[in-house]
């Protein structure tokens, strides 16, 4: 006779089917306790450590030594390699069986030579199925291998997650035994599970809450877990339940499986690629027990690591590509970060992992995927546009410190009005677990309800990889449809964001960046890396300039393509957004720097041989090969090298009226000046006229005055800049009463995010660095070169010195800085009170400027107390402004009138040595008339990071003046020269052209190649069909719209032999 019902309280009944499931409490009787069945140990297990990551073939050679479980092995990074040697009881036919296992470390299963799983107790992956039904005829014995990395799913943090690594860190094997899984008893656990998320979720007051708690409650009466055969009534109550279906206006959300791996972060680059294998071969085992299951994957970086190093494993990647499951995503090269990296490097990221996409998975991708970077610039609509790319997926903004961002689906509009539907999965995570508790908040936090009704749901462990697990699988199934509940989908990302395009009427627009108001120190930290990156992105630019020249003018010579690609992906690999943010640990940082080395040297010989090759056939004594890499003239003093390895300085102009990127030679080097040039000039070397000297700098009362008839500089007995004057004008530029080139140390502590993080009170800590009288002296004296230098005590741990230049005919004042930087949690900047009052300062991004406010109205405006910038930033006024320009720095800030450039931080986790140690850079001061695109800012700044280059010359330059190519406006700059990645022949060439100023603007493009055809084309370099341009007279006429990017083909006459 059935029991009579009962009033039930809330919370016992509640708990009561909690602890039915618990792992932890009643498991001698409760349902958990029955997951697995019989067990027994394996039948031997042998080890091997290694410090090394030895390819599977390798490794089952070596030496293995009888091992057993509660052993010890490390230290951290090294790899311990398992044999385990397993017989099945006769007594398990017909039943599945797993090898259980649960070590500190990462594990990876091989079995017959090949990656079958990942192993890692964090990502809930702590047994392998050997198989699901163990047959008669069946073997009973076989050999595994496990292959265990000493370091945890988040790297190996001595005390914390991001401390840095434990480097004598131990790990243990905890268990090792083969057991009978009992799947009946994990689909019942699944369902209980997810009836108490509902009626947690749901709560008191809603009456599914209750239909599922009692659901919960009667599936405990009638289940006794000693008597499998009670098992499927209470199946079926559970069935009932979820098989009550919502109604057609339900959410819809898309279920995507995705396991983020960062590149390389608290781990090095190496143990990433092991990552990739442990993660994906477990995906992959899903998908073959699980047709409907989709998994997206990013970065080809990853992908084309693990195509070299494990070729089985990528072949069936591919296969599952072709049938849909496996979809690459994003569509660069790596997760990049979204602040840092120029332009023209964002869009290589494109072009490489695109062209990486076609050629091995048959199709591009159609979505820029960014889930965790620290920010995105106005500029990337326009770059994914321009690579076939309308859709963007991200969350990283739901980390905002001070605002809520409004919407979690919208349009982007980018700086120059280029358009992306954007969707922020409304769950806030890409590392989902499919838990009702997660379903439910995607739904509540979506802040477009009512203009949106589908969303993104990423599951999988994530940030050190992991991956989905059949459990989140099973719980996202069961969650199909069910009243109550959003409608849940296992689904890819086109579908969802055609779903979102289908009915994006009612979707509002964002206009302008997405500022992260968080992690703003990244644009400081690990100032080396960040000096490293934009050092070897304008030795790229200019490798690439002079071997397009080479191959122009030379039959003989080869364009390094293949060279190039190579140092392209080395700088890409960098840009990732825990590395070139310094966000990692010290190993990958030493990395990083071995990467910018290699850069480096490769790209100086490259250039050696792009010089040799333009010289080539040239009778006449070796000289030396002076060359502007820039779009426009130049006349700057040089230092140039002499016999004996010293230098003298030169004064190299630029020849011709309508010169650009340009050569010349000098057959004397050792002479005081040489003329300098664009696109392939020669001129005798001539020594500097008497116009050409200034008075040298004059001292007294212990300060400095320099003067070149553009700018007039007075710096007080300490260094600090007292007077800035604008010589035809008069106007001062420094605030009156108020001083210059003011070094100030902060407190700089943050909440948690050490490396990532400097927080609003630092400003509150703010101490001014005082110098010593005296210790200003005259440098350089006169002629080409005024010059100053001092030196600065800024603790007694760290001490500064700095030479103030000033070249004839230069309209900025330079400030070369050397630091030996010794400290922990401060942070160092250098301030420039402007005579400039405006609400507004403007910042250099990729392609272009945007403005940001002087004041903290508003929240929204006081979060951006610390911005990024790259290459100059600008407070102007009607008439005036004051630049501030950098060869290698990227955090800044205005407020008020005080234009502040961050020099140095001294975070301690995850790399305790950070910014320890010598620092050497540039930043240079410019007053202007008028506006500061008329004024020349955006060209003065070019011109600081990109010097004139003075090469060996094996025998003379061209006899005559040349230059390839020159622009009729000033607002339009020619990024990049490069080859085509394919195209008619090998002589084709890609120009990158872009609006600077923020204006419409016609403008021709003079060209002194021998051009066939020039065509636009997008910046994956396919040709526009109706792009095909007119050429007349050498030249070709452009239009750009504000900001906007042009790409052109040029197809060359190859060169006479």
């Amino acid at each position: 006779m059935a029991a009579a019902p009962a009033l039930k309280h809330w919370l016992t009944t509640l708990e009561r089917v909690e602890k039915f499931v618990s792992p932890l409490y009643f498991t001698d009787c409760n349902l958990r306790g029955r997951l697995f069945g019989a067990s027994c140990p394996v039948a031997a297990l042998s080890s091997f450590l290694t410090p090394e990551r030895l390819p599977y073939q390798e490794a089952v050679q070596r030496d293995f030594r009888p091992a057993q479980v509660g052993d010890s092995f490390g230290p951290t990074w090294w790899t311990c390699w398992f044999r385990v040697e397993l017989t099945i009881p006769e007594a398990w036919v017909g039943q599945e069986v797993h090898l259980c296992w649960e070590s500190d470390g990462e594990g990876l299963v091989w079995r017959d030579g090949e990656p079958v799983q990942g192993l890692t107790k964090e990502g809930e992956k702590t047994s392998y199925v050997l198989t699901d039904r163990l047959g008669e005829r069946d073997p009973r014995s076989l050999t595994l291998y496990v292959e265990v990395a000493c370091s945890g799913l988040l790297g190996a943090g001595k005390g914390s997650m991001i401390a840095a690594p434990d480097p004598e860190k131990m790990f243990q094997l905890s268990r090792a035994e083969l057991a009978v899984f009992h799947r009946d008893v994990h689909m019942l656990l699944v369902d209980l599970e997810l009836l108490l998320g509902i009626a947690k979720g749901l709560g008191k007051d809603n009456q599914r809450s209750f239909q599922a708690l009692y659901t919960a409650n009667q599936m405990v009466n009638v289940c006794d877990p000693a008597q499998p055969e009670t098992f499927p009534v209470a199946q079926a109550l559970a069935s009932r339940f979820f098989g009550q279906h919502g109604g057609e206006s339900q959410h819809t959300i898309h279920a995507t499986g995705h396991c983020h791996i960062d590149t390389a972060w608290l781990w090095p680059f190496k143990e990433t690629v092991r990552k990739c294998a442990r993660s994906w071969v477990t995906a992959l085992q899903l998908m073959e027990r699980n047709p409907e299951f989709i998994f997206a994957c990013s970065q080809a970086q990853q992908l084309e690591w693990v195509k070299s190093r494990y070729p089985g494993l990528y072949s069936r990647l591919q296969e599952f590509a072709c049938r849909g499951q496996f979809v690459p995503v994003g569509g660069t090269w790596v997760e990049m970060d979204g602040n840092l990296p120029s332009g023209e490097a964002m869009v290589r990221q494109f072009l490489q992992g695109q062209n990486f996409f076609l050629q091995e998975f048959g199709k591009m991708c159609s979505e820029f995927w960014l889930p965790d970077t620290f920010g995105y610039s106005a500029q990337l609509p326009q770059i994914m546009h321009g690579c076939g790319i309308r859709r963007f997926l991200t969350q990283k903004l739901s980390w905002n410190l001070v605002n809520s961002f409004p919407h979690h689906t919208f349009f982007w509009e980018g700086l120059d009005g280029s358009r992306v539907l954007v969707h922020f999965p409304p769950g806030d995570s890409y590392g989902m677990q499919g838990s009702v508790e997660e379903v439910l908040k995607t739904v509540a936090n979506n802040r477009d309800k009512g203009r949106a009704n589908h969303s993104a749901f990423l599951f999988g462990f994530g940030d050190g990889g992991g991956g989905p697990t059949q459990t989140m699988l099973d719980r996202l199934k069961r969650l199909s449809n069910t009243d109550g509940l959003p409608r849940v989908q296992l689904s890819s990302p086109r579908q969802l964001f055609s779903a979102l395009e289908s009915d994006s009427e009612q979707l509002c627009t964002w206009v302008g960046e997405l500022f992260l108001e968080l992690h703003n120190g990244t644009y400081t930290t690990h100032a080396q890396i960040k000096k490293g990156n934009r050092e070897c992105e304008r030795i790229l630019h200019d490798v690439e300039l002079l071997s397009s020249l080479a191959l122009a003018r030379s039959a003989q010579f080869l364009y390094p393509a293949a060279q190039l690609q190579h140092l392209w992906r080395l700088l890409l690999l960098n840009q990732f957004h825990d590395v070139v943010t310094g966000s990692c640990i010290q190993m990958v940082a030493e990395e990083a720097m071995c990467h910018y080395e290699d850069i480096r040297s490769h790209g100086n010989t490259l250039l050696s041989a792009a010089a040799a090759a333009l010289c080539a056939g040239e009778p006449g004594p070796e000289g030396l090969l002076i060359i502007n890499t820039l779009p426009w003239k130049r006349t700057e003093v040089m230092a140039l090298p002499k016999p004996g390895g010293a230098h003298s300085l030169g004064l190299t102009p630029s020849p011709g009226d309508s010169a650009q990127h340009g050569l010349c030679s000098c057959s004397s080097p050792h002479l005081a000046a040489a003329p300098a040039a664009p696109a392939a000039c020669v001129r005798s070397a001539r020594a500097p006229t008497d116009s050409a000297s200034r008075p040298p700098p004059t001292k007294t009362d212990g300060s400095v005055t320099l003067d070149n008839g553009i700018i007039r500089v007075k710096l007080d007995p300490t260094g600090r800049l007292t007077s800035l004057v604008l010589v035809a004008s008069g106007r001062e530029a420094i605030a009156e009463g108020a001083v210059g080139n003011q070094f100030v140390l902060f407190d700089d502590v943050p909440l948690y995010w050490d490396a990532w993080d400097v927080m609003d009170y630092h400003l509150e800590t703010r101490k001014p660095v005082l110098g010593q009288a005296g210790t200003l002296a005259v440098g350089t004296e006169g002629g080409l070169r005024g010059s100053a230098w001092f030196l600065l005590q800024i603790s007694p741990n760290s001490r500064l010195s700095q030479e103030v230049v000033l070249d004839i005919g230069c309209p900025y004042v330079r400030f070369h800085t050397e630091v030996h930087w010794h400290e922990a949690h401060k942070f160092l900047k250098v301030e420039f009170p402007a005579r400039v009052r405006s609400s507004q300062a403007t910042y250099e991004i990729q392609f272009g400027h945007l403005q940001r406010p002087t004041h903290y109205n508003t929240s929204w405006d006081w979060a951006r107390f610390e911005v990024w910038a790259h290459r100059w930033m600008d407070l102007s006024e009607h008439g005036f402004g004051l630049a501030l320009l950098n060869d290698c720095k990227y955090g800044a800030s205005v407020r008020g009138s005080i234009l502040s450039l961050s020099l140095l931080r001294a975070p301690k986790a995850p790399d305790a040595t950070a910014d320890t140690g010598r620092h050497e850079f540039t930043y240079a001061l410019m007053p202007h008339k008028g506006s500061f695109q008329d004024a020349g800012v955006i060209q003065a700044a070019y011109s600081l990071n990109f010097p004139l280059l003075a090469l060996p010359a094996p025998s003379p330059a061209p006899a005559t003046a040349w230059s390839a190519f020159s622009v009729s406006s000033p607002a339009v700059v020619l990024e990049t020269v490069k080859q085509a990645e394919s195209g008619p022949q090998r002589h084709s060439l890609v120009l990158r052209l872009y609006e600077a100023h923020g204006s419409h603007v016609d403008c021709w493009l003079h060209l002194s190649l021998p051009v066939q055809e020039a065509i636009l084309c997008d910046l994956l370099e396919r040709p526009d069909p109706a792009g095909h341009l007119t050429l007349r007279d050498n030249r070709l006429k452009l239009t750009f719209s504000p900001f906007q990017v042009l790409s052109l083909l040029l197809v060359l006459q190859p060169p006479p032999h």
